[in-house]
């Protein structure tokens, strides 16, 4: 009864997206939504962006047994990292009226720094939606008892989430985002109500039990390394996703900058908020029935949520449940496959052939739309890391690549493409060697040293050609700014 309740689910998610497929005319609504999205529809699809599998399985399991201190990446690194990109993008960025980050990069600086930056973004999509995909797996396995393997539910999930995505690109995304946040939220929020009164005390029980064992203790001890590795976490997420397309496209799709900026506020306000109900509900579980799920902890933590709710909720409540897992994960697996997709044919592919039509640019996002996902398939397939680690370490390399040109770019006037190629590069290599060379036994986070490097690389390189008289200017936000009101159609 349940694996139909979750088929005909998936069977109208498909029917909402292709629907919202009739609305794409061009490039530009298939990549962001024609910029013409209202504030509730904004405010949802921004919550999406972070409200999947890492958010119910990877987040919840992570608390059960490292507590607060564990989630500093997401949703405390997370939720800041949407309020800083909704301000920057929608004060500086709105205005330019572009299709991609990568756009950016380019005007700023040069062909180059487009090429590089859109490569570091792109490939941190794959693990982020590697995670996604593999909790699809996780859900078809555990909906028809083992009878669907966890290998063949990521195949079946990718090729769903793909079918959708393909035809309506940011409309499909924006539409299912709205339904989808409204059923991931009433599931939930109904599921935690169920497990409360299953315990002794309800939630002020549950609440206190989880204050005792230390759970609720946010702030390590005072060791220097521990701290050193909790900010190196937090820092990592906040600022690493800031150059991501996903969040640019849902940030930019608004229909104004006003729009754009409360509607990010918003969403990761709620998104913040709301993320304590999976961990709430899976720190039930160890309550509910100790021995199975402290079993479960040693085993598999990701099943600790899912197992809960199969043998200890009604159906009803197990049709919400998969429904708005389900909800959450397609929601947020389709727009990170469709961000870096975009990116990739806009600033690579379309360079080598830039007199292309925008019908056949068109199908040249959908054909490399299909190609990732292949590759993230392929990725997601293959590796042994848990949905939260994949998600931790899928942001170490736009932090330490892009994160630096693109905020050097907004805020510093005296940014070059000298600069940002030098920041590319020492950002890259720094992180990179560390990670192979020391890796975990390094007292600093490779990714943080990268930053730093980085950031070192943006102002020597930028400034000492000045001071010599051998520069490479880019063009100041102020100019491009100024460029776009007089071009207001223009798309470079």
């Amino acid at each position: 009864m349940l694996l139909w309740f979750v088929i005909l689910y998936l069977m109208v998610s498909v029917g909402i997206g292709l629907f919202a497929a009739t609305r794409v005319h061009n490039a530009k609504d298939f990549a962001v939504a024609g910029r013409s999205l209202p504030l509730p529809v904004v405010t949802a699809t921004v919550f999406a962006t972070w409200f999947g599998a890492e958010a119910v399985f990877g987040v919840s399991a992570t608390f059960v047994q490292e507590g607060l201190t564990g989630v500093v990446a997401d949703p405390f690194g997370s939720s800041l990292c949407l309020v800083i990109a909704g301000i920057l993008f929608s004060r500086y960025l709105y205005k330019l009226n572009i299709l991609t980050l990568g756009d950016f990069y380019r005007m700023r600086y040069n062909r180059t720094v487009e090429v590089l930056t859109t490569l570091c973004i792109v490939a941190s999509y794959l693990g982020w939606v590697a995670a996604q995909i593999k909790a699809l797996g996780l859900i078809f396995y555990v909906v028809t008892n083992g009878a669907v393997s966890q290998e063949t539910g990521m195949i079946l999930g990718a090729a769903i989430v793909l079918t959708y995505t393909t035809f309506g690109g940011m409309f499909s995304v924006a539409i299912l985002d709205f339904v989808q946040m409204a059923v991931s939220m009433g599931g939930l929020l109904f599921i935690a109500w169920i497990v409360s009164g299953k315990v002794d005390g309800g939630t002020t029980a549950i609440v206190a039990h989880a204050s005792a064992a230390g759970k609720l203790d946010f702030f390590p001890e005072m060791d220097p390394l521990k701290w050193i590795a909790f900010l190196g976490a937090w820092v990592t997420m906040m600022l690493g996703s800031i150059p991501q397309q996903d969040v640019f496209q849902r940030v930019t799709s608004a229909k104004s900058a006003k729009i754009a900026l409360w509607g990010s506020i918003l969403g990761a306000s709620i998104y913040f908020c709301f993320t304590f109900v999976p961990m709430f509900i899976a720190y039930s579980a160890t309550l509910i029935d100790p021995e199975l799920f402290a079993k479960l902890l040693e085993e598999d933590t990701q099943l600790v949520l899912p197992t809960l709710v199969l043998q200890h909720t009604p159906l009803a409540a197990q049709v919400l449940f998969f429904g708005a897992v389900l909800s959450a994960i397609m929601s947020c697996s389709s727009a990170t496959l469709l961000a870096p997709s975009v990116t990739f044919a806009e600033n690579v592919i379309k360079g080598f052939n830039p007199k292309m039509g925008d019908h056949q640019f068109l199908w040249v996002m959908r054909g490399t739309l299909i190609g990732f996902t292949c590759l993230v398939l392929a990725f997601a397939l293959n590796s042994a890391s848990s949905i939260f680690e994949m998600v931790e370490n899928a942001y170490k390399v736009t932090l330490a690549g892009a994160f630096v040109p693109l905020v050097g770019g907004i805020l510093w006037k005296r940014a070059t493409s000298q600069g940002a190629l030098a920041a590319i590069f020492g950002g890259i290599l720094s992180w990179l060697m560390i990670e192979l060379m020391i890796g975990e036994a390094s007292p600093v986070p490779p990714q943080l040293i990268g930053l730093a490097v980085s950031a070192l690389g943006m102002t020597a390189g930028s400034l000492l050609p000045q001071w010599i008289g051998h520069t490479v200017p880019g063009r100041p936000m102020h100019e491009l700014q100024h460029h776009a009101a007089m071009e207001p159609h223009h798309h470079p």
